[in-house]
């Protein structure tokens, strides 16, 4: 089977995420990007970089399981995809388990928590939100072991 080439899946992440913004109100893209290349920066595989651009498209309904399900990709990018993928009611010991697990999907992770966590990102929020999302990363770091 041919894959989609990481220009493919970037293209793909961005049409499906074309709508969105994040909670500052900038394109969702962004972020996307930011992740993808510090998948990169990191020294991760083409397969993490393709699941840094994908990696919120299934949580986010931008893309459908039965989408990643059949897409032309390794089956390794669909498993850090869905092993990233936050389930409705989880908690945070389960997701982060589910992450230490699957192969790639740490550095995955790791690129995604280090944009969140962004001060510039961050400093545009409200204090409550602000505050909570800082907590909330640092105790994911943690159950990552990243602290």
């Amino acid at each position: 089977m041919t894959h989609l080439s990481l220009a493919e899946v970037e293209a793909i992440a961005r049409e499906a995420h074309a709508a969105q913004t994040d909670k500052a109100g900038r394109p969702y893209a962004e972020h996307l990007q930011a992740v993808a290349e510090g998948v990169r920066a990191r020294g991760g595989t083409d397969e993490q970089i393709a699941a840094g651009w994908l990696h919120d498209s299934v949580e986010d309904d931008a893309l459908s399981r039965a989408w990643l399900d059949r897409a032309e990709l390794p089956q390794s990018v669909k498993d850090m995809v869905l092993a990233v993928t936050k389930r409705p009611g989880e908690d945070l010991r389960t997701y982060t388990a589910r992450i230490l697990a699957t192969p790639g999907a740490l550095l995955v992770k790791e690129a995604d928590l280090a944009h969140n966590a962004d001060p510039g990102r961050l400093a545009v929020l409200d204090e409550a939100t602000r505050a909570r999302l800082t907590l909330k990363y640092a105790e994911v770091r943690r159950l990552l072991g990243l602290a």
